[in-house]
């Protein structure tokens, strides 16, 4: 034996950690520190739903949750908490899993049989290969059969216990289904475009597919089941709470996980949920389950914590329905729009002005490299107007690679084509330096896009009284507003001291990055410059696995 003291010793701390309490205490102990129920004589309708979940989930998949020890297995380490509370804003965050004793790093956690899932495979089971057709997107496919076994089937449905804790809508709160009112504080920030976007793919793809389904199988999807209300349900625990296990025998699948979807999140945590075979190493089963080890040790009573990946605010927000204080990830879309000034370009634009449609600009002369510059984009699949996220301590490579581009003069090309530089390199300190003005200039403007400034909302977050009378919707929205603008201006504040350190104020530099108008942030509307296809955010949705259109 390796490790450890060894002996009697060694053998009566591993009785002791496998050993438990009597039956029920560490349940009592939650509800006197508020964590598991009313309290005495008063009834609490979720802890009969955990308990029932539990009890299905023993039954039905052979899963031990048990608070008591038994031949070969130590207590369950974890332990259900009806209610738990952001430590930093105080606001509630729904159920979460407790640790019923010490836990320690690389501890298994939880295993759930892949059976008692909803993947895509048993959504076609369930509902038919003639409903649930060959290339079916996987959240249009569990969203019907989430629709189907609660609305429908109701407390039919093999899988009531599951439904039974799962949230409404208004206890989870992501942004697609705020109202306009509560919308409106987020005014400014990125988060509401990409809503607004999210809300109309869900509508469209509720329209195209759920009438023609009822009018397809009356006899076997109700009217009264299959509402947008209930659609906007399916897609609010989909987007909040289905795992993607990338480990499966037969490739990634994305799923509900019962149980483990109770876990919260946090950024600073390293565990994720993840498949793996059934069975020891020696000896497989030939089944798949879903698995999670401690990432870190954990005290009795503490929170247990997954990550559900490298999240900002606005993504946390848009899916979630809730941002926090102490984000690493967190970062501000901010869009860099350049003008093409092509010869057609400026005489539109010369037109505009003329016509008083648009705002007099002294730089505006023909750039003689604007049409290599747009074709070179084009072949890089960008557009002439882009959004790049901006982090607290960093900006993302790829905008200053794309500046560089824009930025070039025939000073820096000095014959040579476009193609033949390296946009990871500075090209030149006049072409640096109008890069970084451009990023300020660029952030800048996505400051002044808020109707009210950091210091107004950091005083009406002060204000505790008045500030206890908005929504949670609204407390969240100012919040993420002020953490936005805050981030903001640690990035401005950031590139001005990388352009006074790198030596970039000289005034020939200065005047020549001036002069430099081949990717100067134009005022007024983007589109005119540049159709901008998809946001960074819808971006960073698609490479998380959740579809920029659901089809």
């Amino acid at each position: 034996m390796a490790g450890g003291e060894g002996g009697d010793t060694e053998w009566a701390k591993a009785l002791a950690e496998s050993s438990t309490e009597v039956p029920g205490a560490f349940e009592k102990e939650m509800k006197m520190k508020g964590l598991g129920g009313f309290g005495k004589g008063k009834f609490n309708p979720k802890l009969s739903a955990n308990a029932k979940l539990l009890e299905w989930l023993e039954e039905q998949g052979d899963v031990y949750l048990s608070d008591q020890s038994t031949w070969g297995l130590a207590p369950h380490p974890m332990a259900v908490s009806t209610e738990t509370i952001d430590e930093t804003t105080n606001e509630s965050t729904g159920r979460g899993l407790l640790a019923r004793r010490n836990i320690n790093e690389g501890d298994e956690l939880l295993t759930i049989p892949m059976e008692l899932c909803m993947t895509l495979k048993v959504a076609r089971k369930a509902l038919g290969e003639d409903v649930i057709t060959d290339g079916m997107n996987e959240y249009l496919a569990i969203a019907m059969h989430m629709i189907y076994e609660r609305y429908q089937l109701k407390e039919n449905s093999e899988m009531s216990a599951y439904f039974g804790v799962l949230p409404e809508v208004d206890e989870v709160n992501p942004t697609f289904t705020w109202s306009d009112e509560d919308l409106s504080f987020l005014g400014g920030s990125p988060v509401v475009a990409a809503t607004q976007s999210m809300q109309a793919k869900l509508r469209r793809e509720y329209d195209d597919l759920i009438p023609s389904l009822l009018e397809r199988f009356p006899n076997r999807f109700s009217k009264e089941a299959f509402t947008y209300e209930n659609w906007i349900w399916a897609f609010t625990m989909l987007f909040s709470r289905a795992i993607r296990l990338r480990n499966l025998g037969n490739g990634e699948a994305l799923a509900m996980v019962p149980y483990a979807d109770l876990i919260n999140h946090s950024p600073f945590s390293g565990a994720y949920v993840d498949a793996r075979q059934k069975g020891s190493w020696l000896f497989k089963e030939g089944t798949e389950e879903v698995i999670l080890y401690a990432d870190r040790s954990y005290r009795k009573m503490e929170q247990v914590y997954i990550s559900y990946g490298p999240k900002s605010n606005g993504d946390l927000l848009l899916l979630y329905g809730f941002a926090l204080e102490r984000n690493p990830y967190n970062s501000v879309d901010v869009t860099v729009s350049i003008a093409p000034r092509t010869a057609a370009f400026v005489e539109r634009y010369k037109a505009k002005v003329a016509a008083g449609e648009a705002e007099f600009i002294d730089f505006l002369d023909v750039d003689p490299l604007a049409d290599e510059k747009l074709e070179f984009v084009e072949n890089s699949g960008r557009d002439t107007t882009v959004d790049f996220p901006c982090y607290a301590d960093r900006y993302p490579t790829e905008m200053l690679q794309y500046l560089r581009l824009m930025q070039m003069t025939s000073e820096d090309t000095r014959g040579k084509s476009l193609s033949e530089f390296d946009y990871t390199r500075t090209i030149s300190a006049a072409n640096e330096a109008a890069v970084l003005n451009s990023v300020i200039e660029a952030v800048k403007m996505q400051l002044r896009k808020y109707p009210s400034t950091e210091e107004q909302d950091a005083q009406l977050i002060k204000d505790k009284g008045m500030f206890k009378l908005f929504s949670y919707n609204q407390r969240m929205a100012v919040r993420h507003r002020r953490n936005e603008k805050r981030l903001l201006k640690r990035t401005v504040a950031a590139l001005e001291k990388q352009i006074r350190s790198r030596g970039l104020l000289d005034e020939d530099i200065l005047q020549r990055a001036g002069g430099n108008t081949g990717g100067e942030v134009l005022k007024g509307e983007g589109k005119f410059y540049g159709t901008k296809q998809r946001s960074a955010l819808e971006e960073r949705l698609e490479k998380m696995g959740l579809p920029v259109d659901l089809r």
